[in-house]
């Protein structure tokens, strides 16, 4: 576990350590899309993790899916996020924002503009969603027009640009998880017989586009990348050509320099080899169900060159201070993930020294 507490560069930033806090959605922002009262304090509290990649940001309003979540396209969104950047930096971290457009995965009930969502094809996810109401279907979405493709890249270059007026390192673009750049990568989500569906070309061309418009506005020594190879979420299937196309992807992206590609891996250790080959650059790697004294794996055998945390982190503020002096972890209140009162599952998980001096 030595090689984990190495320093590393991503990017312009000189990182402490290998461990990254790894973007969750957390639904405490204002109505408008303003990050919470107390986002400032939560990402502070997180700092030591030496990179934070924030919880997934719209880039629009037709990029909120969820209730509560932030946005990054307003002025009173840049101040709010400024906030957060500057407890942040105060601190000695670094911050990139995470520009997450969901596409289809939304429902008129949880925006402020009750639209219909958009998405490469007018094909439902058959999947359902948290609401204003409770639990809901989630609807068929509205196929966008090549014109539409066009202004929805033209929202993630001005998001980004919003991003580094917020104060923010970077920003980490997310082509992960089901939502929109996702679905067109999915089989079953991508019926399009344009340029933008069909082929293994074509169905990562949107990726590539999005990625060289923020990469225009921000360069690439701020711009990360995220994917989710055979991801079932979002009722994504990306069918037998899906590891083609993330191959065909990953050779695209690795021409632009990026600062660091971000796998969530699921399993398929042939592809994230075949990646890793192909990414010269730092790679990220997040593997789903992987057991805490497991944390280094991909670090010690040369796959991963930083490991993002997801609820770890969450529940423990101080989570590298535990993980080095071997304290046991707090546990996540899952009924306090997505939403909370105040405080409550958000900023109140305790340090090892709050309960050490509990227990005197």
């Amino acid at each position: 576990m030595d090689k984990l507490w190495s320093r590393t560069k991503i990017g312009n930033m000189e990182l402490p350590h290998r461990l990254a806090m790894a973007p969750m959605t957390r639904s405490r922002a204002e109505k408008d899309g303003t990050p919470g009262e107390l986002s400032s304090l939560y990402y502070a509290q997180r700092v030591s993790m030496g990179l934070i990649i924030s919880e997934g940001t719209q880039p629009s309003d037709d990029g909120q899916g969820y209730l509560n979540s932030p946005g990054i396209y307003t002025e009173k969104q840049i101040e709010g996020w400024k906030k957060v950047t500057d407890a942040v930096h105060e601190a000695d971290g670094f911050m990139y924002i995470q520009l997450m457009h969901v596409g289809r995965i939304s429902h008129p009930d949880n925006t402020p503009h009750h639209r219909q969502a958009v998405a490469p094809s007018a094909i439902a996810p058959g999947v359902e969603m948290f609401t204003a109401k409770g639990m809901q279907e989630i609807p068929v979405p509205r196929e966008l027009s090549e014109e539409d493709i066009r202004n929805t890249i033209a929202d993630f270059r001005k998001a980004a640009a919003a991003a580094i007026k917020a104060g923010a390192d970077g920003v980490e673009i997310h082509g992960a998880n089901g939502y929109l750049i996702n679905q067109f990568i999915g089989e079953n989500s991508n019926k399009r017989i344009d340029k933008y569906g069909g082929s293994v070309e074509n169905r990562a061309r949107f990726a590539i586009e999005v990625t060289k418009a923020v990469v225009e506005e921000i360069g690439a020594e701020r711009t990360g990348f995220r994917i989710s190879p055979g991801t079932p979420l979002g009722g994504i299937n990306e069918g037998e050509q899906g590891p083609e196309v993330y191959l065909h992807l990953v050779k695209e992206l690795a021409k632009f320099n990026l600062a660091y590609l971000h796998v969530m891996h699921l399993g398929n250790e042939t592809l994230l080899r075949k990646i890793r080959s192909i990414w010269t650059n730092p790679l990220l790697v997040n593997r789903a169900g992987r057991a805490l004294d497991d944390i280094s794996i991909d670090i010690d055998n040369g796959t991963a060159d930083v490991v993002p945390v997801g609820i770890w982190s969450l529940a423990n503020p101080d989570l590298v201070e535990r993980l080095k002096k071997g304290f046991p972890l707090n546990e996540v209140d899952p009924k306090t993930l997505y939403a909370g009162n105040g405080s409550l599952g958000y900023t109140d998980y305790p340090k090892m020294e709050e309960l050490n001096s509990q227990q005197q």
